[in-house]
């Protein structure tokens, strides 16, 4: 029985597509139904139905996917227990929330490339939610963001937790004493992009508040939330660990003694099975990183 057949055949059953599966794994969508068509020759029986909504197992593929996944598993074992890092090929799929990049996502790259210098690594910076969509279709093998999945064949773990803050401009009209959570509502609040976790947070603790109609101005890239806090144009609504720089040089303040949103989770999800150790490698050394970068933040800036 030909290997990259039945790998092939493991990849669509993962994939649930053709075209998804030929880009998986650098060939056509021809070639793919070439190999699932003589697998299925070879095998006498059909593995897969094809219609309007895409590719699902019928019952006797359902039975070899079990088995084809076993011996995949067997051939990664063997080939990581003889494999080199260094002579790794092949690309690797990263994406990753606006947060992470302006935190370790740097370190993660050099020590990739590194351990691993003969892959292909291949960003991507997007918002939570389409990260969370574009791994549930198969265009990431990682993805790095705040909530935990429940797609098949997919693994989540909270690399780390980062407590929100009331972020304002030193010596600012906004450097000031606020004597509740109403008041300080009063004022434009800056924040993530709308509908991700933070926004969500903030909405529901104004609302748990009766806190009508806040001034929340949602912005999709932390960078640009942090120019806009540093130019006075209102709170910032963010992680410490964020804007440690600026922290430590003096340009901007945290608000004590006000409720702040829930606390930020970062977390890895990525895909599992056959053929995806080297993923569950590199999810092995992001906590390492992270953990490496933690130690480095002010006190309670990470939990």
């Amino acid at each position: 029985m030909n290997l990259k057949f039945l790998e092939t055949f493991v990849w669509v059953a993962r994939l649930k597509s053709f075209r998804l599966t030929a880009e998986k794994l650098f060939s056509t969508q021809a070639s793919i139904s070439s190999r699932i068509a003589a697998l299925e020759d070879e095998m006498g029986v059909r593995l897969f139905v094809r219609d309007s909504r895409g590719v699902s197992l019928t019952t006797e593929g359902a039975r070899v996917l079990e088995y084809a996944e076993h011996i995949m598993d067997t051939m990664q074992g063997m080939k990581a227990a003889i494999r080199d890092p260094s002579q790794v090929r092949g690309r690797i799929r990263i994406g990753a929330m606006d947060t992470v990049i302006h935190t370790w996502l740097s370190p993660l790259v050099t020590r990739l490339m590194k351990c691993y210098p003969a892959l292909e690594i291949e960003l991507t910076a997007d918002t939570a939610a389409n990260l969370c969509t574009q791994l549930e279709k198969g265009y990431q093998d990682i993805i790095f963001q705040t909530d935990m999945l429940r797609f098949d064949s997919v693994r989540n773990t909270v690399l780390t937790r980062y407590p929100m803050h009331w972020v304002v401009p030193t010596g600012s009209v906004y450097d000031r004493p606020y004597a509740s959570l109403e008041e300080l509502s009063e004022e434009r609040i800056v924040t993530f992009s709308r509908n991700s976790r933070p926004h969500q947070d903030i909405l529901n603790m104004m609302h748990s508040a009766n806190l009508i109609n806040p001034r929340i101005n949602c912005v999709n890239s932390a960078s640009a939330i942090t120019r806009l806090v540093r130019d006075g144009f209102g709170i910032g609504a963010m992680p410490a660990a964020l804007v440690r720089g600026e922290l430590a040089q003096g340009v901007l303040t945290l608000v004590e003694g006000i409720e702040v949103p829930h606390i930020m989770d970062i977390v890895a999800s990525w895909r599992t099975g056959a053929g995806m150790e080297l993923v569950e490698d590199i999810v092995g050394m992001t906590r390492e990183v992270v953990a490496e970068f933690d130690a480095t933040l002010p006190e309670g800036a990470c939990v």
